[in-house]
Parts: structure tokens; sequence; C-alpha cells
């Protein structure tokens, strides 16, 4: 076995984290379900590739995802520092043994669990009740499952808040005396004060030592990061150090920003401090990566990938459902089990590890090593009456600042599909999958230069605290349907089961404009004479030296994608 280590650092990271862990945790709950759909029990899925096994305190057994996650201290709602498979009781009076004054307690008011949570505390407590005394009792929930969607929908303020996962203590860490509400953690710099690796690393560096001692033979990290504030730094901290301690071991990093990251009516002086931010959070970050892959775009709801999908952008968890939905699909071929000479007829084909996918698209020609995140979801069935929907020209970008499709001979790319419908009402087998996707790509304006494609037959389920984003042509297992579509009511996992998916990493030129933004930033407003964010780095702690490190490492990247040009020769 292959495993991956995930690492989720920031806010918005952790609320797709917290929906990528639900998709896994649905999984699982559905290969074990005897009255789930057959095609959620032979997955060919590995899920101890993502996963580690353990047990309590009280000898019941545990499995939890491989992961450690870091935000602002306050950012767990009501979940306990330590997780909610394993309590502790702290002592609400702390021993002082050199003070003989009197000694205040100041702690503030716990939060409570919602409807959501409160059900899961409750079956959770049943289960353990069964599995400690072999009884097989049945819980009968008070809260209904429609008051529930609307508790989530109208109240989310944690990514806990929705995250039906048991996670180990050694997993979720927030860092000391940088608070949740402090409205301020907005940038490179301040990240960078407030987070002081000689102080706070040693115990990360041995929260993520703990995961990776425990595998046989690691295969990557899978690193998201919240790259619209401070956690940029103090990501860049600990991928420094993952790359140091781990030398052999590939680090493919998501950067995720939620809709709305950044302010609409700037000051000048505000929108100089985003730029020079993004433009180093980016020049950092991907210095200690095989692939980084920029996701997040400033108004989903508007864009093209939204197409059946009704998003509120001020809703961080309406937004992070989809980018996590993507993740999702790019990781399946991580975990899918190598299959043999029958793979037609098999539920899965085209397993890659993150070094094969890492080598696919940035050690190629080029060595280009930002890619595009593409999605269709759901995605459009293979034949049928579904308005002559194609696969491949419904895949959107989730990548910012990208251009539409251009000429690339270059270009590389690596395909997932995962639960195709070959019509309404009717999944596709892999071989048919293959064969769809070998005609569109014939019958293609453009092709890329090399194309992988994975394919698995286990559609995207539909947990319960999915948010509602679905509108009102899509049916219960994603079939897209025609007829007039209404933004007045959405449908959430009530009346959606699972859904087909598409998604995409490409390696191209289109993702030029996001690169020249960075580039053009960081040289006109902090290394130009006069660069009116000069002084504005000097107190984030960048010298001109390593400002110019950036702007040269910008500048091969945006080189490495130019196409090629012919010169007249003048010798």
């Amino acid at each position: 076995m292959k495993e991956i280590m995930t690492v989720q650092v920031g806010d918005f990271a952790n609320f797709v984290g917290s929906h990528f862990w639900n998709f896994q945790d649905e999984l699982l709950g559905l290969a074990g379900d005897p009255s789930a759909d057959s095609v959620f029990k032979n997955q060919d899925l590995d899920m101890d590739v993502l996963y580690r096994t353990g047990e309590t305190h009280q000898g019941i057994p545990s499995y939890t995802p491989r992961l450690v996650s870091i935000n602002l201290r306050g950012s767990l709602g009501s979940m306990s520092v330590r997780g909610t498979l394993y309590t502790e009781v702290a002592s609400t009076t702390p021993d002082v043994v050199t003070w003989t004054g009197r000694v205040s307690t100041l702690a503030s008011e716990p939060y409570k669990r919602n409807l959501f949570l409160q059900s899961l505390y409750e079956e959770e407590k049943l289960n353990m009740l069964n599995e400690i005394h072999g009884s097989k009792n049945v819980s009968q929930s008070e809260y209904e499952d429609k008051d529930i969607i609307e508790c989530l929908e109208n109240g989310v303020q944690f990514w806990t808040d929705y995250s039906k996962v048991d996670y180990h203590p050694r997993s979720l860490y927030e860092l000391n005396g940088v608070w949740a509400d402090a409205e301020e953690f907005n940038n490179y710099g301040i990240g960078r004060d407030s987070f002081a690796w000689a102080a706070q690393g040693e115990e990360i560096s041995d929260r993520l030592r703990f995961f990776v001692e425990e595998c046989d033979h690691i295969q990557g990290f899978q690193f998201v990061v919240d790259d619209s504030g401070g956690f940029s730094a103090v990501a860049a901290e600990f991928l420094e150090n993952i790359v140091d301690e781990y030398v052999n071991i590939p680090v493919l990093l998501y950067t995720v920003q939620g809709s709305g990251s950044h302010t609409n009516l700037q000051s000048r002086k505000r929108s100089i401090l985003e730029d020079l931010h993004d433009a180093v959070s980016f020049s950092r970050l991907s210095s200690y990566c095989k692939l980084i892959v920029p996701v997040g775009l400033p108004t989903l709801s508007k864009s093209k990938a939204s197409r059946f999908l009704h998003i509120e952008d001020a809703k961080h968890y309406h937004s992070s459902a989809v980018y996590a939905a993507a993740l999702h699909s790019i990781s399946l071929p991580f975990r899918m089990v190598p299959v043999g000479p029958t793979a037609d007829a098999s539920s899965v084909s085209g397993a890659v590890d993150v070094h094969g996918v890492i080598q696919m698209l940035s050690g190629q020609g080029r060595q280009n090593m930002v890619s595009v995140l593409d999605v269709a979801m759901p995605a459009p069935a293979l034949t049928g009456g579904q308005n002559e929907l194609s696969l491949l020209e419904i895949l959107q970008p989730l990548t910012p600042q990208t251009t539409e499709v251009v000429e690339d001979m270059q270009a590389i790319e690596h395909l997932i599909v995962h639960g195709a419908l070959a019509s309404e009402g009717h999944r596709a087998s892999v071989g048919e999958v293959k064969d769809a996707v070998d005609s569109e790509s014939r019958c293609a304006d453009t092709s890329p230069m090399f194309s992988h494609l994975s394919v698995a037959l286990c559609p995207l389920p539909i947990p319960l605290p999915f948010p509602s984003i679905f509108r009102n042509n899509v049916g219960q297992h994603g079939e897209l349907r025609g007829g007039q579509i209404t933004n007045s009511s959405s449908k959430g996992s009530l009346d959606i089961h699972s859904i087909p998916m598409a998604a995409r990493l490409r390696s191209s030129s289109v993702v030029l404009p996001f690169l020249e933004s960075k580039l053009q930033n960081l040289h006109r407003f902090g290394i130009q004479r006069g660069a009116a964010g000069a002084e504005l780095l000097r107190s984030w702690g960048f010298g001109m030296e390593e400002l110019v490190e950036m702007e040269e490492m910008l500048s091969k990247m945006v080189a490495a994608l130019n196409p090629p040009h012919l010169s007249s020769d003048s010798d």
C-alpha cells in the first residue's frame, strides 16, 4: 500500500477538507450498508491510503484520517482540539505551585452543538454502548433531516459545524496566540510575524511525524492551504520543513481561496497590499512543492463551472463543497486498486500515484509546475437527450485568471471520470467511458500533446451535510434533465443521492494570465524604482535580493509556458 498524508492549513482549507472527508466517510458507510446501491460495494478503492486504523481508550477500533489540520485558535466551534474519539476532562483549577495569592479563571462560553452535530453525538453514543455491551439497539433520532439541512444552510460558522468524521487527537492543531476573530490576519507579513517555527514548529512536526512513521510506503503529501492571508506564511514554513525532512516524498499543493476573499471596494493601498500578498504567497509556496494547483474563483456563482449549481458566494460552506468534490475526484487514481488484463470489466482503470501525476504534468517537456484544475459537476451522460452536452467541452476551470482554450502543442492533461452515466438512468462501463473520451478527443479542435485517463464506476456520494446547491434540472443520480431552469429552489442531499463527476489537471499555457499578473505586480509594486509597496515588503521581512529571486522564478514559469516564437536569423 502507498499511503497519502493530508495537510490542511487555514480556515478555508479546512472548510474544503471538511467536505472532502465527509465524502470519504460516506463512501465507507455505503460500502458497509447492505441496502446501498451495489456500485458502492465493490469500489476497487483502497481507503487505507487516506486512513489509519487505531483503537480508543475503551478498546474500540477506530478509523481516522491521516491528517494534520492547522487553524487559528477558536476555529473549531463546538469540537474539542482532541477530536471526538478521545476525551479528557480538563481540571478547572490550575495547579499553581509558585503563586500563593488568589487565582481567577476566565473561560469563554463553549459553543453548543447544532442540530446536525447533536444528532451525530447521540448516534455515536448509542453505537459505543452497543459495542461495549454487545447489543444492537437501533437509534430513533428526534431530529428531522430537513430541519438539520435548514440549520446548516442558515447557520454554518465553522468547518466543524458540518463535519461527520472522527478525528485523531493529533490531527487538530490551533496556533497559539492567534484567535479566529482576528480580522487582520490577512497578509503574508502578519502571518510571518505571528508564527514562529522555533516556538510551535516542533510540535507540528511531531504530529506529522506520528502519522508518516506509521506508513509502509508513503506516496506523497496532499497539502491544502488557504493562501488568501497569513496562513501562506505558516504553510511556507511548514512546507520548508517537510521538504528538508522528507526529501524524496513529493508534495501536491492546492492553494485555495473562497469567493470574495479579497474586498471588492478597495483603496489603492489595500489593492496594492493584496496584489503583493498574492505574488509573494505564490512565489514562496511554489518553491516548496513539485506541483502547485491554484483553486478558487472570485465569484464561483457567476462562473461556467456553476452551470448546474446555485452557489451563494458569501457562504464558504457552499463554494468549499465544489472545490472538495474536485479534489476528491483528482485523488481517486491515487487509491485505485491496480487491475489486471480484464480492465474493461473492472470498476476502475488508470491507477496512478502522486509521483506519477506530478511527473506527468511537470516533468515532461517544458518542466511546468503549475496546473489548472477543471471540473464538470455533474458530468453529462455519454449519450442521450441532455442538450447534446459534451463531456470535454463542459469541463470548466476552477483556477482563477485563466484564458479560454488556446492552441498549445505541449499541453499535458490528466482526466478523471467517475460514476458516468451512459444515458439517463444507466451507468456507463469503464470501456464505454474510454471510448467516449477517445471519440471526443479525436473530434476536438485542439488536443493535448499527452493525455492520461482514469475511470471509476463509483460516483460522488452526496452526504446529508452537503449544501443544497444543485439546480432543479439535476436528477436523483445526477442526471441532467431538459426544461426550464429556475433559481427559486435548490436541491440537496434529500433529493440528490450521487452524481457523476469529471475533473482534470492541465499543464497548459491557459494559466499564463495568472502567472503574468503575479510577475507584473511583484515588479511594479515591489521591485522597480519608487515602487509603492517597497516599504510594505520590507516590513514583511523581505530584502531586495530575495524579491529579485522571486521575480526570476516567476519569469522562468512564464517563459516555460510561452509558446516558442520564430525569429529571423540575423547572423
